[in-house]
């Protein structure tokens, strides 16, 4: 398992983390860490990039996904990039925050949306550049009425927090999780929402 930092605290830029694994990826290195502040693929949003620094040396992650075989998350490299560093080396891992924040905003952006709109959600996509989300309806959406309504929410400059529940809670709440398609990540017992 890798400790997720990120779920802690999503404005951490770098850690300290130590090379449990390094594997093929389809063709392309991938490196396992003890820790990590990178975001995976998942839920619809798109995984981080960045790099690990490791003695000097600079190896260029270009995105991050969930391992299906060992439960932790993978730092994919670019295809051909020679890995110097072994299992057990240390190494600095650094998202690229202006993606992050990218990723932050276009995120809490899909959910003013949800709020402007009391509909299901049956997908969407959050990377750098946009966000996409397809709710349930035949009826067709008024854009300005939307562009305005979230424009009047930004404006207001609420607070945006976070807070945890369990799974428990979740259960007995089922109309927190608006999407058909996708569930908050579980395993640990709580869900941040």
């Amino acid at each position: 398992m890798t400790e997720e930092l990120f779920r802690q605290d999503a404005t951490l830029r770098e850690c300290a983390a130590t090379i449990t694994a390094i594997e093929d990826v389809a063709g392309a290195p991938g490196i396992r860490l003890d820790r990590t502040v990178f975001y995976p693929l998942g839920g619809g949003q798109a995984g981080d990039s960045g790099e690990l620094l490791e003695g000097g040396r600079v190896l260029r992650v270009v995105d991050t996904r969930k391992s299906k075989e060992s439960q932790g998350i993978v730092h994919l490299l670019e295809a051909g990039q020679v890995v110097a560093a072994q299992v057990g080396d240390n190494v600095t891992a650094r998202i690229d925050w202006q993606r992050r924040e990218r990723h932050m905003r276009l995120h809490t952006t899909t959910h003013l949306l949800c709020a402007l709109l009391p509909l299901p959600v049956d997908g969407c996509s959050i990377t750098a550049d946009y966000a996409r989300m397809d709710f349930v309806t035949t009826e067709p959406l008024d854009k300005d009425a939307l562009e305005s309504g979230i424009a009047r929410l930004i404006a207001g400059a609420h607070a945006v927090s976070t807070r945890w529940i369990t799974d428990a809670e979740l259960d007995a709440n089922p109309a927190l999780v608006r999407t058909m398609s996708v569930q908050p990540p579980r395993g640990l017992g709580r869900v941040r929402l």
